[in-house]
């Protein structure tokens, strides 16, 4: 059994450009007020979802391991 990434988009710093969307259609939602949100709050990992949160012009999401809460992305400093 792989890895699971507990995804969280800070929606105070999402500025709705939709790159989420466009590298993980399945991942990523956009609400009425073109906000992002996670599809769901827990997601197997993959290359998808790691690169909409590569993508994102504001960093507003953030992956953390399920259980351990160890940061995935974006990478401490």
């Amino acid at each position: 059994m792989g890895d699971r990434w507990h995804v969280e988009v800070d929606r105070s710093v999402c500025i709705g450009s939709g790159m989420c969307v466009n590298h993980a259609p399945e991942g990523f939602r956009l609400d009425s007020a073109r906000q992002s949100h996670p599809a769901e709050a827990s997601s197997d990992a993959n290359e998808k979802v790691l690169a909409a949160a590569e993508g994102c012009p504001v960093e507003a999401i953030t992956l953390t391991l399920l259980g351990s809460g160890e940061v995935v992305f974006p990478p401490e400093d």
